[in-house]
């Protein structure tokens, strides 16, 4: 059997993000919530954990559908991560996809800060402006 490397899969998993990571990321990136510094796929071996902001050991998880079927392993690994200092809040990627900026707003209320958001410098635009844009749009669409 071969002993696997946990940096070695986080940088794997950082190259094949679900979409609700990809969005997630886009807001906690560059300290943009909170002035948080979040990492992405950050190992603490033997688990990668989603998002993780080392300076308050606090990590967000995103649940796929896949999770229904590994409750058990789920609740053994949030033990061990609990176990070795870390603060876990659980989103479905339903919750992250639906309205990212709630889940911003979660994640600062629950670490007891209130909720900042600064737009990163150089960034094309917003994730917040793209998706209000992509809101607009269909409640323009003509309904059936």
């Amino acid at each position: 059997m071969t002993k696997r490397n946990p940096i070695e899969d986080a940088r794997e998993l950082r190259k094949r993000q679900t979409e609700a990571e990809v969005l997630l990321w886009s807001m906690l990136r560059a300290k943009q919530v909170c002035g948080l510094k979040f990492r992405r796929q950050y190992p603490e071996p033997p688990y990668i954990l989603d998002f993780a902001c080392h300076a308050k050991k606090f990590a967000v998880e995103i649940d796929g559908g896949y999770h229904d079927d590994q409750y058990e392993k789920d609740q053994q690994r949030e033990r061990y991560l609990i176990d070795k200092g870390w603060d876990i809040i659980r989103f479905p990627n339903e919750d992250v996809l639906g309205d990212v900026e709630s889940v911003a707003i979660v994640i600062a209320k629950h670490l007891g800060l209130k909720y900042e958001f600064k737009k990163r410098p150089g960034g094309i635009s917003s994730v917040l402006h793209r998706q209000r844009i992509h809101t607009d749009q269909e409640q323009r669409r003509p309904q059936p």
